[in-house]
């Protein structure tokens, strides 16, 4: 049973291991320290993050020791890892504030009793400039520009800092620290995994092995970002959640099923096949969005999150508990309307829905974004397809 997992482990989702064979030796004869980091540059914790998270749970069912590092200094400097722009240096507070929930939110995954967790701050942020000045020269420019996002960022002129290159070399560290044997991370951390092997060696430490997951596609088909809006989180409401899937492009159904879900390879691959062969994909959609909503709630909401769907998107009814809001304006235009029920995040994305026809006032629709707009309590606004708000 214990080979069969390892073989699961090191083949189901993976996009690349280091060092395959002498991690499968490791894994069968001894206990490992399995290192995971993860910057909170956000508050909640997406589907894409999940999957290795999910990796390390089967691990930890092995008795290995999970290592879980949470970035609260790198994630000051930002992982440059796929990112087309610089991105911005977080103060103390934001990260600070993002962290209120992240121990609650990797507790629907891992037993969070049995991972030693660690901040990076603990030794990042004691430093001298002389050793980081040693640990630089492990590295060289031309190793960095060699990066597929730096190389196309430097040929388009875009800017990269100096602070950017710093972190791999700071993320490699924490494998010093903390003795990593193995490091686990989406295929997009490569590059900073495999630093983390150069700083061991500098240290006459043993080179941790490298797994590497599959990355996830958004909802939309594009990479997954939360500043597209295309994610599903590990703590959005079931109904939400539910519907969230539902949207999804069809061509996605099989990636998710094998790397959102914990349904056995025999049946993720039977459902490829029936989707190839003219299955209805909303059909396979309500299946993986039970099975998910399932895996972070429960089975009792993803029923009630199918119920609701289907009386919303298949009857056209209204949802079954529509949040209310207060506005004592009596008149509004209809795009400020828009605005304080809060559901969309800018004026421009608000005007952009009216325009397209997505927004209706007691399932009536309105295209002009200047229109005067009577307000009455009892009124329900529609924005989109599943979001609904009651005017009290």
């Amino acid at each position: 049973m214990s080979d069969n997992k390892i073989n699961e482990i090191l083949t189901r989702g993976i996009e690349d291991i280091i060092e395959k064979d002498h991690l499968q030796k490791n894994l069968e004869s001894k206990k490992l320290r399995i290192k995971f980091g993860i910057d909170p540059t956000g508050p909640k914790i997406h589907l894409g993050r999940a999957i290795p998270l999910w990796k390390l749970r089967d691990l930890q069912n092995l008795g290995h020791t999970i290592v879980l590092i949470i970035g609260d200094f790198t994630a000051q400097i930002g992982d440059p890892s796929d990112k087309l722009s610089k991105r911005p240096f977080l103060t103390e507070d934001e990260i600070k504030k993002n962290l209120e929930n992240y121990k609650e939110q990797l507790g629907k995954i891992l037993n969070i009793e049995k991972v030693e967790y660690r901040y990076n701050s603990e030794w990042l942020k004691n430093l001298t400039f002389k050793e980081i000045s040693q640990l630089a020269e492990i590295f060289s420019i031309q190793q960095m520009l060699a990066r597929r996002n730096f190389k196309e960022r430097f040929e388009n002129k875009e800017e990269i800092s100096l602070r950017e290159c710093l972190y791999p070399i700071m993320q490699g560290y924490d494998s010093v620290q903390i003795k990593s044997d193995l490091e686990v991370g989406g295929f997009d951390q490569l590059f900073n995994l495999k630093a983390g092997r150069l700083i061991q060696k500098h240290f006459n430490q043993p080179e941790q092995d490298i797994l590497t997951c599959k990355m996830l596609l958004g909802l939309d088909g594009r990479k997954m970002s939360t500043s597209w809006g295309n994610i599903i989180t590990i703590v959005d409401e079931p109904n939400d959640m539910f519907g969230k899937i539902m949207s999804m492009h069809d061509e996605l159904i099989p990636d998710y099923f094998l790397l959102c879900t914990r349904l056995n390879l025999e049946e993720v691959n039977k459902i490829k096949t029936e989707l190839e062969q003219g299955t209805n994909p909303r059909d396979l959609k309500i299946k993986l969005a039970k099975e998910i909503v399932t895996l972070y709630h429960s089975k009792e909401l993803a029923d009630k999150a199918e119920a609701e769907f289907k009386q919303v998107f298949q009857q056209k009814g209204k949802p079954t508990d529509i949040p209310e809001i207060e506005i004592k304006d009596k008149k509004l235009k209809l795009i400020d309307l828009i605005s304080q029920t809060k559901t969309i995040p800018s004026k421009s994305e608000i005007r952009r829905l009216i325009e397209q026809k997505a927004v209706k006032i007691n399932d009536q629709v309105n295209n002009n974004w200047q229109a005067e707009i009577e307000i009455k309590s009892g009124d329900i606004i529609q924005i989109g397809r599943r979001k609904f708000v009651k005017i009290k």
